[in-house]
């Protein structure tokens, strides 16, 4: 069985922490840390449970004046990456609200390591004119995890974050910072720029098409950044995002002989799948093949899930299709016995549908 997430705060963590600590501040309690951060009911916290707990042992344990804690933990922090230490903008989150300019100065040091992309919020929030001009200069900063953070840090949607109403109520300010971090040479920065607009674009689609139509064809990394946040739109066959990026009505398009084999599937194993595509018409045409699995729920109905196939371009003739999907249990998609339906949806349009059965376990 995979670890589960939370475990990266093991005892191996805590030695390297406790070490860094002590290094910086000689008077640090680490048994008390240890047995603050222990105490009650430590294992079943979820992993950004168990950050906020290490977050208010920290504030036990160092100095009561903010500054002074604060300073310890950027000395601290060097050399300390990856997502365990998310922690330290968590301590800035939690604490340092009242300080926003020691604290501001400190998140964007502690995202060079990790990612202050949760904490920074709630400065947003509390002071939106300073912080939208932070963003801005972030946006021009010399180091990649910095110009990320103005990115992902003002996404209205953040996943595991705190919504930013103004933002999903009027977007205008985010466009306005991701125009600076459109061109980005950073694949880092450029995929948060994306994941921006897609997250613009479920309360905003018009403004984001209005964008891509002023971004898109002016260069490549730009390009991508377009594909990719509209890329919710595509998946939602909105017929203004088909438009834009060439995918004309599929009329002469039929799909045959849809299967699906073995049926029924067991749970926990794999279906191979596939189809005859046929173009009846005397033009190749640009298509978005999806293909949709309506699922049974635990309460007997069911849910569809659209998953990609191809988009390219289709000639004369025809052509087959094939693909497994997998049914083995994840922690996002349980599975539940019972009548599953496969749809192939091309151009947003559902061209062909068959039932099959998914029973047991493996």
């Amino acid at each position: 069985m995979a670890e589960l997430l939370k475990e990266i705060y093991n005892e191996a963590f805590f030695e390297k922490l406790t070490g860094k600590l002590k290094a910086e501040y000689s008077d640090f309690p680490e048994r008390t840390f240890l047995e603050l951060v222990y105490a009650g009911n430590w294992e079943p916290l979820a992993l950004k449970q168990r950050m906020r707990r290490i977050s208010e042992s920290l504030r036990a344990t160092l100095p009561a004046d903010y500054r002074e804690a604060l300073n310890i933990l950027k000395r601290a922090a060097v050399d300390c990456r990856g997502l365990p230490y998310m922690m330290y903008p968590d301590f800035v989150e939690v604490y340092g609200l009242e300080d926003p300019e020691a604290s501001i100065e400190a998140l964007a040091l502690f995202t060079r390591y990790s990612s202050s992309e949760f904490a920074v919020r709630p400065f947003i929030v509390r002071y939106p004119s300073l912080m939208l001009a932070q963003l801005k200069m972030w946006a021009a900063d010399p180091d990649e995890h910095v110009r990320r953070l103005a990115s992902e840090g003002s996404r209205p949607r953040l996943p595991w974050a705190m919504a930013l109403s103004k933002f999903k109520r009027d977007p205008r300010p985010v466009l306005e910072l991701l125009e600076l971090l459109k061109e980005d040479e950073s694949e880092y920065v450029r995929r948060s720029v994306a994941n921006n607009l897609n997250d613009i674009a479920k309360d905003h689609p018009s403004l984001v098409l209005e964008t891509a139509r002023s971004w898109y064809g002016r260069h490549p990394h730009t390009d991508w950044i377009v594909r990719h946040g509209c890329r919710g739109l595509l998946k939602r066959c909105d017929p203004e995002a088909l438009r834009f990026f060439g995918f004309v009505p599929a009329e002469a398009f039929e799909v045959r002989g849809l299967t699906v084999v073995p049926d029924p599937v067991k749970i926990g194993g794999s279906a191979s799948m596939g189809f005859t595509l046929v173009n009846h018409g005397e033009e190749p045409a640009r298509l978005r093949i999806e293909y949709g699995i309506d699922f049974v729920k635990a309460n007997g109905r069911s849910s569809r899930k659209l998953f990609k196939l191809s988009e390219k371009t289709y000639a004369f003739g025809a052509c087959a299709v094939s693909f497994t999907h997998s049914f083995v249990q994840l922690t996002t998609r349980k599975h539940y016995p019972g009548e599953h339906r496969l749809a192939v949806i091309i151009n947003g349009i559902e061209k062909a549908l068959v039932p099959f059965s998914l029973h047991g376990e493996l």
